[in-house]
């Protein structure tokens, strides 16, 4: 795709404008495109037997005024624009852009959008998102064998003030979520657990972030014994690391507000420890630290975009879940730091231990207006929903409203799922506290929160997002293609700046 994509530019090579099916080019796209030159070859392309206007439908006018070309997007029915079908829209859009190999583009969708009743800064923002997410990039490891490919910088304005500014903050959304791909990406062996530490410090010192970390002895004294015994087995040894956003003019972190804490899970991989995978099971396993991931990415447009006025902490528990004559073992007993002990009966289950750790910190440490955590948690979830939602554990109900408000705002969608005593029960074990696998599969995703539902103070506002079926695309579509979607870093970031 582009090398960058950013706001800005005097000229124009491309304009982008819409028209809904069936329906001739609106007023006021002619007025604009009239000034432009370009008014006469877009209307004649309408005319084509191709200019459906069906929704995901483009066709192309090449006028000999001051553009080289107008790319007419197909908006479907108007009743059918919404924020969701312009971020496509503008994945789609880049798509066409980037074969065009255009170099800047005027997006001109005013009439469209007013006519279907959408926000103008709203739907720059969607248009920005589906833009910037289609186009990451990750050339990092291509090698001698693979010819590079040829990159342009795409600069991108919108008809009005108000959509290009929206354009803005969907562009710098999608760099946190990209950030967060990037990362996925990264391969095991070069993204160990001390190198996902120094990314987060790196983020740290570009951000204005404050970093601590806790490993090897550190950890020992904190009690953070979940990671301990999961990480022990690998040479990559665990860590626990710790990120803080504070709003400006707030130079106390001890403030009176409490801050929003998010925790990811990240396994940088996982063999399943003893409990070893079996066939290709682990293949694809470097995107177990994605919760992670999304975490770092959500911090980044947290303090670089969106800079809300309330703290925000990041909490990552860190771990390669590896094999030795160390590997703790199926049958072992892990005491916790809230006191809460666990008996092990598969090793797979690991996400749990280690999110665990930073799950009682939060509580204990932080005193948080609330906590939210993120993981690829169960392989459950992806037979109960699939990858159309991640699930989503809340019985809070302020905290779950503004979740759902998030999710609909940046498009990725979340189903809920129950939480009740009765699945606590499931996870009681004859010889300690709890199990960290039943090997009753019913509720298999819902035992995972279960699980976690120990760790997490009564009366803490607490969600558990299970992202394990939509935090990787399984083909080219909208804004995505195959690959890391970031799942979560726009939907955490902006829940952050609303909360």
């Amino acid at each position: 795709m582009f090398t960058s994509i950013s706001v800005g530019g005097e000229s124009t090579s491309t304009v982008i404008v819409g028209r809904f099916k069936g329906q001739p080019l609106d007023g006021a796209t002619l007025k604009r495109l009239q000034k432009l030159g370009a008014a006469a070859a877009a209307s004649a392309a309408c005319e084509r037997a191709d200019a459906t206007g069906d929704a995901g439908t483009f066709i192309e006018a090449y006028p000999a005024g001051h553009v080289d070309r107008v790319i007419i997007a197909g908006l479907g029915d108007a009743k059918n624009l919404t924020l969701d079908a312009v971020r496509t829209l503008g994945g789609n859009a880049g798509r066409r852009l980037n074969a065009a190999k255009a170099d800047s583009a005027l997006v001109d969708l005013g009439g469209p959008l007013n006519a279907a009743g959408l926000d103008p800064r709203r739907a720059g923002q969607a248009f920005g998102e589906g833009l910037g997410l289609i186009g990451w990039v990750c050339d990092e490891f291509r090698g001698k064998a693979t010819d590079a490919p040829k990159r342009t910088a795409l600069k991108v304005r919108g008809d009005a003030a108000k959509f290009t500014q929206g354009l803005e903050t969907g562009l710098g959304l999608a760099v946190g979520a990209n950030l967060a791909r990037t990362l996925s990406q990264t391969p095991p062996n070069i993204a160990t657990t001390g190198y996902m530490a120094d990314q987060a410090k790196a983020l740290a010192k570009q951000c204005g972030l404050s970093f601590k970390e806790w490993e090897g002895d550190a950890l020992e004294k904190e009690r953070f014994t979940g990671l301990i015994n999961v990480g022990k087995a690998s040479e990559n040894k665990p860590r626990l690391v710790r990120l803080e956003y504070k709003p400006a003019g707030k130079a106390d972190a001890k403030s009176a507000d409490k801050p929003i804490v998010l925790v990811g899970k990240t396994m940088t991989y996982d063999t399943g420890g003893l409990s070893l995978k079996i066939n290709n099971g682990m293949v694809g396993m470097k995107r177990d630290k994605d919760g992670g991931c999304a975490v770092l990415g959500a911090m980044h447009a947290i303090a670089t975009v969106l800079k809300p006025k309330r703290r925000v902490v990041a909490l990552l528990s860190i771990a390669e879940n590896s094999i030795s004559d160390e590997a703790y073992r199926p049958d072992d007993v892990i005491t916790y730091r809230n006191g809460v002990t666990v008996e092990v009966t598969n090793t797979d289950a690991e996400g749990r231990l280690v999110l665990a750790d930073a799950l009682c910190w939060a509580c204990e440490k932080e005193s948080p207006a609330c906590v939210i955590d993120i993981a690829t948690l169960t392989g459950g979830v992806v037979v109960a929903l699939g990858s159309t939602f991640a699930g989503m554990f809340c019985e809070d109900d302020k905290l779950r409203a503004k979740v759902e408000a998030a999710s609909a705002g940046t498009g990725e969608r979340v189903w809920r799922l129950p939480m009740h005593s009765e699945y606590r029960d499931l996870m009681k074990s004859p010889v300690a506290d709890i199990l960290n696998s039943n090997p009753n599969r019913k509720a298999h995703p819902i035992q995972g929160a279960a699980f976690l539902s120990y760790f997490v103070t009564e009366g803490t506002p607490w969600c558990h997002l299970d992202i394990a079926g939509v935090h990787a695309a399984e083909k080219n579509a909208g804004c995505f293609i195959e690959g890391p979607t970031g799942w979560g870093a726009r939907l955490m970031a902006s829940l952050a700046a609303s909360y």
